[in-house]
């Protein structure tokens, strides 16, 4: 039997709760001392992300921790009585009116093609929205191994707005995706 925990989203005062497989899954913006290790376990599952690129995640999820509400990354959590399963990173532009950076969005590969990774997309957007969002850009890769990735983004209803040629190293060109709120 399915332990329920419901978890009330301050924010929104509302609660969250979602049941997936077994367990019941619970939203939360709130960071913990456990965080870091977990987002470095979930980015590294994928086996896209280089040493460089999974330390700059956990790095940012430390920032929030050290800085709180002064820090500019925002995040949400998606979990279970086992722990985090998924995640989004993401922040105001600077010097923008409303335009946010989506920097990072990853599910544990356990539960990817789940529906998860899309149930974070839709409730970050409704976060940013909340906050005076208007837009929201993800960059990634060109690479054969984020076709995927670009099938999802272009299934949230994100639209290409650039390709720069190059950009990570020769063949590996940076897409920006850009989705109006």
């Amino acid at each position: 039997m399915a332990q329920y925990i419901l978890c009330f989203a301050m924010r929104y005062r509302k609660l969250e709760v979602l049941n997936m497989t077994a367990n019941t899954l619970i939203y939360r913006q709130q960071i913990m001392a456990a965080d870091p290790h977990a987002i470095s376990r979930i980015v590294k599952s994928s086996g896209f992300f280089s040493t460089e690129e999974i330390a700059l995640a956990r790095e940012l999820a430390e920032e929030k921790l050290d800085q709180g509400n002064a820090s500019s990354y925002q995040f949400l959590f998606a979990e279970d009585e086992d722990g985090v399963l998924g995640y989004t990173c993401f922040g105001l532009i600077p010097a923008t009116s409303g335009s946010y950076d989506l920097y990072w969005i990853a599910v544990d590969e356990q539960f990817r093609s789940q529906g998860l990774g899309k149930e974070l997309m839709q409730k970050s957007q409704h976060i940013i929205r909340g906050i005076g969002g208007r837009l929201i850009y993800v960059e990634t890769s060109s690479r054969d191994q984020y076709k995927t990735t670009h099938s999802f983004y272009e299934s949230c209803g994100y639209q290409k707005e650039a390709f720069l040629k190059d950009f990570y190293a020769p063949g590996d060109s940076k897409i920006i995706y850009v989705k109006t709120l």
